[in-house]
């Protein structure tokens, strides 16, 4: 039989100043919570400093890149672009940026980590980039990471009235995309225009003006997709709602190898092709 008169040094003592269990135990939770921010602040910090100010220059241009497009800077060294124009320009930001440093502006090691797969489509990842010295005050443009487990996919449809651009961070995808030429009532009148591999550091582009329909699929065990995209632009011979439409590629093919594709539901392209 256990003599409990002797001291257990794994049982936790309260003080014996008249402070009672609530205010102690209130005391010791406070202490954790200023443990964890205090963590957290320093993670945050380190983070930061590992942020190159090459990499915060490029973010402060795609960022004007994207101010660009929506009009939102009328000097006479920044003028609006048009969507085809920001496509050229995105496209050129993303082949200059280094692979390893734009995974340490997104942190993408501690995003990764974090990860729960979806049985269908993709898992949408949001984050905060570092504030610190050179970057944009205002980002104006949204953003999000994609993660997809082999086989699933970012379903087929196009966009109203946005500017769209996707730089695979990690894995490969196969990407498929189709020129949006007519819209009809049930149907949109595609043109396959790119049907090809992406890997890690490789870019692609979206707009009202081109490559409006895409589809993007792993075909590795896991992959990820860095997401930007600009919405609310005014497109001047389209009166459109801003958002995404969905279609089935698989349609009708016509002369010239066009597709006839009926328009879908969420519901429906991703029980097909999530």
């Amino acid at each position: 039989m256990k003599d409990h008169s002797t001291s257990d040094s794994s049982r936790l003592e309260l003080p014996q100043n008249g402070i009672g269990r609530r205010d102690f135990g209130r005391g010791a939770l406070a202490s954790l919570l200023t443990y964890a921010v205090l963590e957290t602040c320093l993670e945050e910090e380190a983070f930061a400093e590992s942020v190159e100010p090459i990499t915060a220059k490029w973010l402060r241009d795609l960022n004007d890149t994207c101010r660009d497009v929506h009009g939102l800077t009328k000097t006479p060294e920044r003028m609006r672009i048009g969507q085809l124009q920001w496509q050229h320009k995105v496209e050129q930001l993303f082949a200059k940026v280094e692979l390893e440093e734009l995974l340490k502006l997104v942190d993408f090691e501690k995003l990764k980590k974090r990860v729960k797969h979806r049985e269908k489509g993709e898992t949408s990842l949001r984050f905060q980039f570092p504030k610190v010295d050179g970057m944009p005050g205002r980002i104006v443009f949204g953003k999000q990471i994609f993660a997809l487990k082999k086989g699933r996919s970012v379903v087929p449809h196009g966009h109203n009235n946005m500017a769209t651009a996707f730089f695979i961070l990690g894995g490969k995808l196969r990407g498929r995309h189709y020129d949006r030429l007519e819209d009809q009532k049930k149907h949109i009148i595609i043109r396959p225009t790119v049907n090809r591999i992406f890997s890690a550091g490789e870019c692609a582009t979206v707009s009202d003006y081109r490559d409006n329909i895409h589809w993007f699929t792993a075909v590795s065990d896991e992959a990820f997709i860095f997401n930007i995209h600009v919405l609310g632009l005014k497109t001047p011979d389209r009166f459109l709602r801003t958002g995404r439409v969905y279609v089935d590629p698989e349609g009708e093919r016509l002369q010239g190898g066009l597709i006839r594709a009926p328009r879908a539901g969420w519901s429906e392209v991703k029980d097909k092709y999530g």
